[in-house]
């Protein structure tokens, strides 16, 4: 059995989370959520709290940023904030079926879930989320707060900055560069640097919203 850990934020993504945290052998305490939440159950666990009792945890377990990220990462960031400040530990959870090479970094936080897969020389930030079934190849750097969402594709020698979201199935081809904050809608196909931040969908990916 690992540590024991405290799931901050509920919903489904947290559900995914406890999914991968009980299979790779982790004791989890409870949820803190929303106040209207408290005493409900999510999955086999109870809403033990809110984020304002992370200082009570301290010491007692570590902490799993389990809200999601699709528009922007203003929560996550906030959330992880509040857990460092109060002095309290982030755990980066690694599903069992991931494979995650002994040649690449994996930041503070971040989750990567059922069957991700992480190449040689692949960098992870920090409090980031690598999806199910996403790819990550050799070289590829990714930043702090992202979602890199299901069965994505992150080819090799890309570089992803902070706060960037890339929905499901969408390919950055090798060696591509992303400006942080923007979002990559789902089955689109990058194929040269984006520099203004936005929103982009399509094969080739096109600007669709200015952010």
């Amino acid at each position: 059995m690992k540590k024991s850990i405290i799931m901050v934020g509920g919903g489904g993504f947290c559900k995914s989370v406890i999914d991968v945290a009980e299979d790779a052998g982790y004791h989890i305490l409870g949820v803190l959520d929303l106040p209207e939440e408290v005493g409900k159950d999510i999955l086999s666990y109870k809403v033990i709290g809110t984020d304002d009792d992370i200082p009570n945890y301290v010491g007692k377990a570590a902490f799993v940023v389990t809200v999601g990220h699709i528009k922007d990462s203003a929560l996550r960031r906030k959330i992880y904030k509040k857990i460092k400040d109060a002095g309290g530990e982030v755990e980066t959870v690694i599903a069992k079926d991931a494979y995650v090479s002994p040649y690449a970094k994996v930041g503070e936080g971040s989750l990567i879930m059922h069957k991700a897969m992480l190449s040689a020389d692949v960098a992870i930030g920090v409090c980031t989320i690598i999806n199910s079934l996403v790819n990550v190849s050799h070289d590829a750097k990714i930043g702090d707060f992202c979602h890199i969402s299901t069965c994505a594709s992150v080819n090799g020698g890309c570089i992803v900055d902070d706060d960037t979201f890339l929905g499901s199935q969408s390919v950055l081809n090798q060696g591509v560069k992303i400006m942080g904050g923007g979002i990559i809608a789902s089955l689109s196909v990058v194929n040269k640097d984006i520099t203004e931040k936005g929103i982009y969908a399509g094969s080739p990916a096109k600007l669709i919203k200015p952010i």
